[in-house]
């Protein structure tokens, strides 16, 4: 199995873009997989997929991702990272990462939420660590 994610990410110096947390709330504003953790990620990784779309990059200028999952079990993290994969594909962003269980997001039907920082160097090369 490729790796999921990296002990350590250094990004060149350059700008840097903060992606908010994606929430499962699709391109009409309705929310996706109501009570379903796997699909409720899905959507938050196209969420994401998008936001670096509209900067100009790929999943492979990522730095560093968080993700956040109520009432977190280990028996979610297969369906979380296959929902993301079936969205990034080989291009899945390794990078320095978060996953956090926690007991509420922003709205009591969402599940999970990821976040991003972000490389917007055009040339980028970062070295990624896994320990």
């Amino acid at each position: 199995m490729a790796p999921l994610y990296a002990q350590i990410s250094i990004a060149p110096a350059g700008p840097l873009a903060f992606i908010a947390g994606q929430v499962a709330i699709n391109a009409e504003g309705r929310l996706v997989g109501k009570g379903d953790h796997r699909l409720q990620a899905e959507q938050c990784f196209r969420n994401l997929k998008s936001a670096l779309d509209a900067l100009g990059v790929g999943p492979e200028h990522v730095v560093r991702m968080g993700l956040h999952v109520v009432r977190h079990s280990d028996d979610l993290v297969g369906p979380i990272f296959e929902a993301g994969h079936s969205v990034f594909g080989q291009g899945w962003p390794v990078c320095a990462s978060l996953f956090l269980g926690v007991e509420r997001l922003g709205q009591a039907d969402w599940l999970v939420e990821i976040d991003a920082i972000v490389s917007l160097v055009a040339d980028f090369g970062a070295l990624r660590i896994s320990v």
